[in-house]
């Protein structure tokens, strides 16, 4: 049975990485989806892809960092389909630096717009139709939204902000009929460590860790729409990421060791 099969389904950061996959992922199910990023152009290309695999496709232009935008998103999927069923909020950055090494602290600012504010914006906006559909909000966040990660402060603070809010978000939709779904990948192939910021603000010039080792981006993404057709209340991704979770309770040392081997060993 096709879960998707003709719902409104929006998703943010579609443009590339694993908003791109899932977009795809989700097309063979023959929903209507609502992509959304800055890059038209790049958002046109995975609107053909899904519409060849079965998929109706709304193309929108949207910063999430601009409430007015996330505002314009909602209405126009409300508008071009009447409704909403499925928010998916995955668009996002990241940040590379030690801490003490940062000579711009705006860079602080922009990961929790985009990160956090960029996931409240749109929910704020879908969740009158939401609510009228008794859909789904999905929030793909991090491991880092659960533990701390060396050079990646900035990153691991918005994840912990937005890990927060959908988890109270949840217990407020408990009568509603909305489910809220959080998402903790592991590291996955993707765009955003290679084109994120480092301590001056400007674009680390490759990505520190071993890319072919890690989960690929497709693989994310069906391992996203299977917790999404259940309705899970949270998702964390691979056996390391689930052990590091509870042995942060218990060994919260060991666990502090463990992330930073990870990341020295680029894994």
């Amino acid at each position: 049975m096709a879960v998707y099969a003709g719902k409104v389904v929006i998703v943010t950061g579609a443009s590339q990485g694993i908003g791109k996959a899932l977009s795809l992922a989700l097309a063979p199910q023959r929903p209507r989806l609502v992509l959304a990023a800055r890059d038209t152009e790049a958002l046109a290309r995975v609107a053909r892809d899904c519409e060849a695999l079965g998929a109706e496709a709304l193309v929108v232009g949207c910063d999430v960092s601009d409430e007015a935008a996330c505002r314009a998103l909602a209405a126009a999927a409300a508008t071009r389909f009447q409704a909403i069923d499925v928010l998916v909020n995955n668009a996002g950055m990241g940040m590379l630096a030690r801490f003490e090494d940062v000579t711009d602290l705006s860079q602080y600012e922009r990961l929790m717009r985009v990160n956090y504010l960029g996931s409240v914006y749109p929910t704020f906006y879908a969740l009158p139709h939401l609510k009228r559909s008794r859909g789904q909000i999905v929030a793909i966040s991090s491991l880092a939204g659960l533990t701390g990660v060396p050079y990646r402060s900035a990153y691991c603070a918005t994840k912990h902000a937005q890990m927060g809010f959908f988890d109270s978000l949840r217990i407020e939709l408990r009568q509603s009929g909305v489910s809220v779904s959080v998402i903790a990948p592991y590291f996955v192939q993707s765009e955003i460590r290679r084109r994120s910021p480092g301590p001056d603000g400007r674009t680390v010039p490759a990505s520190p860790l071993k890319e072919g080792e890690l989960m690929s981006a497709e693989e994310c993404a069906r391992l996203i729409v299977g917790a999404m057709e259940k309705r899970k209340r949270i998702l964390v991704m691979t056996l390391k990421g689930k052990l590091g979770r509870w042995a942060g309770l218990a060994f919260p040392s060991l666990v502090d060791h463990l992330a930073a081997e990870a990341v020295r060993k680029g894994r």
